[in-house]
């Protein structure tokens, strides 16, 4: 089974920020239709592509605990940790990049260091969706800030490719897909 979690912050006064790009894009992938399911503080949806289970997960606690919930769908679900793809926005990638990482360091995402005190390592994979860094705001107003509609325009160029490689997270080996889609960016 694979576990594609999209990082976010629940509520509506969360919708559309930059630091809502983990939900934007599993949105997009899935479409509005979506039958989301609530366990464990969170929302998912279970389907099967391509012969492969897969959990998309929104956990629905606040971005920095966002690993207490990825944790009780890995142990629940019995998801082995090669099998995780994280997608959250990223500061220092401008917008309309992204990058594919097997594994990493935090490099100061509080939602990525609180996945990596749950799970109890760095080694999982991420895809990190540039959202640029607007120093003369301070950071947590920025990424709290609304996208706006420029921006809209390139994260929905960039869901068509992560729609790709959502796809070929479930076919092929991680590092062929770092191989197709990082030297693109």
């Amino acid at each position: 089974m694979k576990l594609i979690v999209g990082l976010g912050n629940p509520g509506k006064e969360y919708e559309n920020t930059r630091h809502n790009i983990g939900f934007y894009m599993l949105d997009s992938y899935l479409g509005s239709n979506i039958d989301w399911k609530s366990k464990f503080d969170g929302l998912y949806h279970q389907t099967v592509i391509n012969g492969e289970k897969v959990l998309f997960l929104k956990p629905y606690k606040f971005i920095n605990l966002s690993g207490e919930v990825v944790r009780k769908y890995v142990d629940f679900f019995k998801v082995d940790i090669a099998d995780i793809l994280i997608i959250h926005d990223d500061l220092d990638l401008q917008v309309g990049t992204y990058r594919l990482r097997q594994s990493g360091r935090s490099a100061g995402h509080n939602g990525l260091k609180n996945i990596e005190c749950h799970l109890g390592t760095q080694n999982y994979k991420r895809l990190k969706i540039g959202i640029s860094n607007n120093k003369s705001i301070d950071t947590k107003d920025y990424v709290l800030g609304r996208i706006n509609s420029e921006d809209i325009n390139v994260f929905n160029s960039v869901s068509k490719i992560v729609n790709n490689i959502i796809e070929d997270f479930l076919c092929y080996d991680f590092s062929l897909l770092m191989n197709r889609y990082n030297h693109k960016n």
